[in-house]
């Protein structure tokens, strides 16, 4: 199967996995082909899946009060996506994840998971770090939003994030960066005539 392969790859290449060790660990992910506006997870319905992205893009959203969309995350292949705190917690989800491109997944429940990290030391670990460096991440977005202007917040994502900017609608993109399309646009429009 390519599409585990490719999760294999990076637990080899970026977490020291051994090649069975590797496989073991893939084993116990399901694959699933999600349509384009598809979602995989929805408010009130419990998180039961770990997700890994092996093609394709996804936007983690709510819904405020007033109707907004509020884009949490993204993600793109090679990447993992959920609602975390349904996830681990086991409790209904508060977020939309929602396919923006066809997509393949692979899914690791929340069992299996735990199957994983009682077998293996090295597997622990791995779960630890992604969720470190998932709190990492989340504690730099909140700090730029509270420090930096939009046109700064675009600059950085545009500088770290290229690819997304070829693959995400311009509004999910304006939502994730906490501003209004027509604002993102503009921005866009100025750095272009620069």
């Amino acid at each position: 199967m390519i599409e585990v392969q490719s999760l294999q790859k990076q637990l080899i290449e970026k977490h020291s996995f051994t090649e069975k060790e590797a496989e073991f660990f893939v084993s116990h992910f399901t694959e699933r082909k999600v349509k384009k506006r598809q979602f995989i997870i929805q408010p009130d319905f419990i998180a039961k899946y770990r997700v890994f992205v092996v093609k394709g893009t996804f936007k983690a959203y709510v819904i405020g009060n007033d109707g907004q969309e509020n884009t949490i995350s993204l993600a793109m292949d090679g990447w993992w996506i959920s609602d975390p705190n349904s996830y681990i917690y086991q409790k209904p989800a508060t977020m939309f994840v929602e396919a923006l491109e066809e997509s393949v997944i692979l899914q690791l429940d929340f069992e299996n998971e735990q199957l994983l990290k009682a077998h293996s030391h090295k597997f622990e670990t791995f779960f630890r770090t992604v969720a470190e460096r998932g709190l990492a991440f989340m504690q730099r977005r909140i700090i730029a939003s509270l420090t930096l202007t939009a046109e700064e917040r675009y600059e950085q994502f545009a500088v770290k994030y290229p690819d997304f900017l070829q693959r995400v609608p311009q509004f999910a993109i304006a939502s994730y960066l906490g501003m209004t399309t027509q604002y993102l646009s503009r921005i866009r429009k100025k750095q272009t005539k620069s």
